[in-house]
């Protein structure tokens, strides 16, 4: 009598074990931020672009390679307020007045901001925003190609200021993705 107990037992602890597996198994796996992609590589293309903009000494804020050129500050500035544009720009959201800092540490903290403000949209974004189509800088855009563009803007305009820091004698930080 007891062996059929156990038995018994046994059985039902096996039948719980499986339907314990099954349910977990029919349970949605976590699932990654719409904008997984730009969400992963946004620290890396904010790291380096704060970088730069520490590279440059504050007194060669207002250095231009050229009398047509944005000053370095104005440049970190407009990378800064480009940011805030296009993420807004995701968000659906009017744009906001944006802030003129001034000197080197308010740039790099605007800078610095912009790619927080753009974190916490991407960390937010749905799969609705990344398909939908946006106002942005540059046009009405799907939201994928939305931050592509971004990407490219940051990148494009970080690649001028490394030629602004190597004209001041200065090698620019390491490139890290």
């Amino acid at each position: 009598m007891i062996y059929r107990i156990l038995r018994l037992i046994l059985a039902a602890s096996a039948l719980a074990v499986v339907l314990v597996y099954f349910l977990r198994a029919q349970q949605a796996p976590p699932t990654a931020p719409a904008a997984g992609e730009y969400a992963k590589h946004l620290k890396p293309l904010a790291d380096l672009t704060v970088a730069v903009a520490q590279a440059m000494p504050a007194d060669k804020y207002t250095f231009k390679p050229h009398p047509d050129s944005m000053d370095f500050g104005q440049l970190m500035v407009h990378i800064a307020s480009a940011n805030f544009a296009f993420c807004q720009g995701l968000k659906d959201a009017a744009p906001s007045p944006m802030p003129q800092p001034e000197g080197k540490d308010g740039i790099v903290k605007f800078l610095g901001n912009s790619f927080h403000y753009c974190s916490g949209v991407l960390d937010s974004a749905t799969p609705g925003q990344m398909n939908a189509v946006h106002n942005s800088p540059d046009g009405n855009l799907p939201g994928r190609d939305l931050l592509l563009a971004m990407y490219i803007h940051v990148a494009h305009h970080r690649g001028q200021a490394e030629i602004y820091l190597r004209d001041n004698g200065i090698v620019p930080p390491s490139y890290r993705i």
